[in-house]
């Protein structure tokens, strides 16, 4: 009984083995009659690619930095002594011409001192003109009215020094700008070096940033640039350098440029973070899309369509890569200009494996490599 169902267990075996191999048989037979009508094991197939040329394009030499803007003149409005606001004479955010005034002090003192000094004037006047006159019909010195004549010009330069202390208690805009925000109103009692409002005139934002001593040679004032702000995305704009500092840095080796840039409508604001790009000159060199190019470790390399014993196969072709502009890689050495290359898809490919280009028979990419 044992030897029966023994015999029953290895028939089973030996039959599911059999199924097994048939289906193995057909699957390989299959993928050998697909090879032979043009798979990708056939000799007019292979992985289907789309192709690019290089092509000549321009690149620049770049130098880019990183640098803040400032107003082209910029101030924290303070006051010199410590006193009451009586008067707040603008609105935040206020454009302001040079001169005009901004607050006004508690001036009870400076205002008594200034009628004081005039009345004094009034009374040098008088007594000098008096002795001017009993002078003319001689009953007056020379000397008296020479007196008199002194003491008016005193009482003059003291109306003068107490006009300018009643001046001083009004704060006023030294050049035109625009006014940032404020907390002060009437009754503040401000103290010296306490910032009233911020002035910064931005029709022409400045911007500072550091250039690696080594780049002095290619830098003029006068050389335009071009800048970029993370608020505005890649909106471009345009400037020029105003300034190169006399100094270079001894511990960073870096010596500070100043550009200036047209800022109409004040979209750069003081403190933003700008990106400074400084183009030193431009050149030709063949130039393929970045899709087609593969980096490995320090290296990259690029799929050349070259003809082969089977057709157009992917030759690998080290190469050598410059500047990245627009989408496309410049290519120091490793290809010509013209040479087609394989533009998309490189991980699905094998060194020197069969391929088909993308609206391009067998034959005709035959002859377009043998034509090469």
């Amino acid at each position: 009984m044992i030897r029966r169902h023994f015999l029953l267990v290895a028939a089973g075996v030996l039959l599911g083995l059999m199924v097994v191999a048939v289906v193995l048989r057909l699957a390989f037979a299959g993928e050998e009659a697909g090879g032979g009508r043009g798979g990708p094991g056939g000799r007019g197939g292979g992985q289907q690619v789309s192709q690019a040329i290089a092509t000549p394009r321009p690149f620049s030499d770049q130098i880019r930095v990183l640098g803040v803007a400032r107003g082209r003149r910029s101030v924290n409005i303070t006051s010199s002594t410590s006193e009451l606001i009586t008067r707040v004479l603008f609105n935040d955010g206020q454009r302001v011409a040079a001169g005009a005034p901004l607050v006004q002090l508690q001036a009870r003192e400076e205002d008594a001192g200034v009628g004081e000094a005039r009345a004094r004037v009034v009374q040098a006047r008088s007594m000098y003109e008096r002795y001017r006159e009993l002078g003319e019909r001689g009953f007056a010195s020379p000397m008296m009215i020479e007196q008199y004549e002194t003491q008016l010009e005193t009482a003059q330069a003291a109306l003068t020094a107490a006009q300018a202390r009643q001046g001083d208690r009004v704060i006023r805009a030294p050049f035109s700008g625009v006014l940032g925000l404020s907390t002060v109103t009437p009754g503040t009692l401000v103290n010296p070096g306490a910032v009233i409002a911020t002035l910064d005139d931005i029709d022409v934002v400045r911007v500072d940033f550091p250039i690696p001593e080594r780049y002095l040679g290619v830098l003029r004032t006068g050389q335009p640039i071009s800048a970029t702000v993370d608020a505005y995305g890649d909106e471009t704009f345009s400037g020029r350098i105003a300034l190169i500092d006399t100094r270079v840095n001894e511990q960073t080796r870096a010596v500070t440029a100043r550009a200036e840039i047209p800022n109409p409508g004040w979209r750069i604001r003081p403190g933003m973070a700008v990106r400074v790009t400084v183009a030193q000159g431009q050149r030709t060199a063949p130039a393929v899309p970045e899709s087609a190019v593969q980096y490995e470790g320090e290296g990259a390399f690029v799929y050349r369509i070259a003809p082969g014993e089977r057709g157009t196969t992917a030759q690998r072709v080290e190469v050598e890569t410059g500047a990245v502009e627009g989408g496309f890689v410049e290519i120091v050495s490793g290809l010509n200009a013209g040479d087609r290359v394989v533009g998309s898809g490189l991980n699905r490919i094998q060194p020197g494996a069969p391929i088909r280009v993308a609206g391009v028979g067998p034959r005709n990419a035959a002859e377009k490599g043998a034509a090469r």
